[in-house]
Parts: C-alpha cells; structure tokens; sequence
C-alpha cells in the first residue's frame, strides 16, 4: 500500500503583510504546515511542503517494507542535485562518480562509493545518469555478476533509440528491470526537484521507483514501454534546440541588420510569439551569461541523436542539419564547456 498525496489546501489567513499557511494533506490525514512571510514566498513554502508530503509518504512505505536502497551512478550537471533530492526525501543513497571530487560533497548524506560495483551490491534500484550510451553501457556492463537480478535499472541519461535499445538488451541479459525514464529540465531543475520525468517501463516497476521520482521532479509522465520516454525526449529536444537557435539566428540577423538586438526581445516580449525560454536565453546570448545550465557540448550530443532518430524512421529532419552544424562550430571554437545559448557565438 502506498500513501499519496491527495489534496493540497493554501489556506489565507488574516495575518500581517498577507502571510500564508501552506497545509497539506494526504490520505493519513494533515501531514503539515509552513507559514510564509509574504505572498511572493508562498510558491517556495508550497514547496516545502509538497516535500514534506512526499517524504511523509516514504516513510509510511517504510514501516511496512524495508527502506530502498539507491545507487546513483554520475553525479554531474544533473546527477548531483537529483542525489541531494533523492536523499533528503529519506531514501537511502549511494553514489558513484568516475571523478569522486565530484562526489564528495555529497558525503555528509549519502554514502560515496570508489567503484560502481560497491555502490550497487544490494541496491533495490540502479539509477544511470552518465553522459552518453557508451557510458551507460561501459558501466553497468562492469556490473556482471555483482548487480541481483530483478534489480531495477532506472535509466535517465539521454542515449538515444540505439542507446536505448543497447541497455534493453543488457537488462535483458542481466536480468534487470529497465525503467527508461530521461528528464526535462537542466541545472536548476535538478537542484530544485522540479524536473519533468517522461518514464517508460513495465507497470509492475511504477511503484517501485515512484518516491525517486517524486523527489526528483515536479511531475512524472508514464508514456508507454521501456524506450518511449527516449523517444518523447528527443521530441522534446529537437523543440528546445529549434527554439534556441531560432533566438540566436533572429538576434544575429538584427545586429547585422543595424539594429539593437534587444528591441527583438522587447517587441515578442509578453505577447503570443513570447515564451520564458525565448527571453532566457537571448538575455542570456546579449549578456554573454554563459554558464553552463546544459552545455553546447552535450546539445550537439543530443542534436546527433535526434538526427539518427529521424534518418531511421525516415523522417526529414528539417532545419536540425543546419542546428546540429552551428552548435559544431561553437564547440570547435572551443565553446563546448559554455552553455548552449553559446551557439549564438557561432552566428
């Protein structure tokens, strides 16, 4: 039995400077409260308590079960602030890095591990967040004969439909349950529990991984069997980079037209054509902000992907082509490390 969060009440009350108290409630009855000093905090303290909720959630799942025990393996960009999350929820976690520097930080909560075999030896669930299928692969291949069958293997790195494929096929051989479960969102995303998890895997697997999940991201969104949420990433990718260069090329072509840039941001701004991504990032290119939320180097990863998607289903891919090449030239003029709003540097 699971407990889930089933409603959650903002209830105003009248106290100074319209502070508010965030109650959430789940099946157990009230789980919590948070009070706000301000109406602009309120979608903070709202988070808070979600959390709350959600670890309130695990903890009932424990009494009944022992606790999960988690191996994360690559605590980069993203694998990093998905750890923090994951164990603050209550999970237990170990964590792999092929660099412990980047680890290690995470020691005052979780166990850090020198080898991916220590980290897995008795884990409940086996999570990927690596940097490409070679990775992925490599790694978990190294696990022959130490990871138990029936195991969980939730896979989150963006690898692609061959990548995909690949790790089914190990799975199979291993006898591992595969989760495909790649995410939207960057840095700040991952940091703040708030990315989007398009999940694909057997429905037998759902709750084994569900408090991960929670504590990873604001929504999950189970799309069909194992490779489907790859296949909804690339989508999902190839929107994100059309819309990144479509900023780039448009601010580029009114620079060289003799114009300001700016006034380019400032006449969508707000209006139907607009999007919080649009203004993002061209700020971002103008400003020359280019630390990295998502590097140009794995955007042209992912660009390739995409392409080697569409040419196997036989699909056109479009302007992706001349994307995928703008994004080469930024990282060859040594931009890879910069984020991917970089490609404006190309133009």
């Amino acid at each position: 039995m699971r407990v889930r969060v089933s409603l959650m009440e903002i209830s105003p009350f009248d106290t100074p400077r319209g502070a508010l108290d965030v109650y959430v409630i789940g099946h157990e009855g009230f789980v919590g409260t948070r009070r706000t000093d301000g109406i602009h905090a309120t979608l903070r303290s709202f988070q808070i308590g979600l959390r709350t909720a959600r670890t309130a959630r695990h903890h009932a799942c424990a009494t009944m079960e022992r606790m999960t025990t988690v191996a994360l393996l690559g605590t980069g960009t993203m694998g990093f602030g998905m750890a923090r999350n994951i164990v603050t929820s209550g999970i237990d976690l170990r964590v792999w890095n092929r660099t412990r520097d980047k680890a290690e930080p995470l020691a005052d909560l979780a166990t850090v591990c020198d080898t991916p075999a220590e980290a897995v030896e008795g884990a409940d669930v086996l999570l990927t967040i690596l940097y490409d299928a070679d990775s992925v692969i490599d790694v978990v291949e190294g696990l022959r004969g130490t990871v138990e069958p029936g195991t969980v293997w939730l896979q989150q790195s963006t690898i692609g439909v061959d990548g995909t494929a690949r790790a089914a096929k190990l799975a199979d051989e291993l006898g591992l349950v595969l989760v495909d479960a790649p995410v939207l969102g960057t840095k700040k995303p991952a940091e703040d529990g708030t990315l989007v998890v398009l999940a694909s895997g057997p429905a037998d697997a759902r709750d084994r991984v569900a408090p991960i999940l929670d504590a990873i991201g604001s929504r999950t969104m189970w799309v069909g069997d194992a490779g489907a949420g790859t296949r909804l990433k690339l989508v999902a990718n190839h929107w994100v980079f059309a819309v990144l260069e479509g900023v780039a090329e448009s601010l580029a072509l009114a620079r060289d037209l003799g114009i300001d840039p700016a006034l380019f941001l400032e006449a969508v701004g707000g209006g139907a054509m607009d999007a919080p991504y649009v203004q993002l990032k061209g700020k971002a290119m103008l400003d020359g902000r280019f630390d990295p939320a998502f590097a140009l180097g794995g955007a042209l990863k992912d660009a390739d992907l995409i392409l080697d998607a569409a040419r196997a289903a036989g699909v056109d891919p479009g302007l992706l082509p001349v994307i995928r090449d703008h994004f080469a030239q930024a990282v060859e003029a040594g931009h890879g490390d910069k984020d991917m709003a970089a490609t404006y540097l190309a133009h």
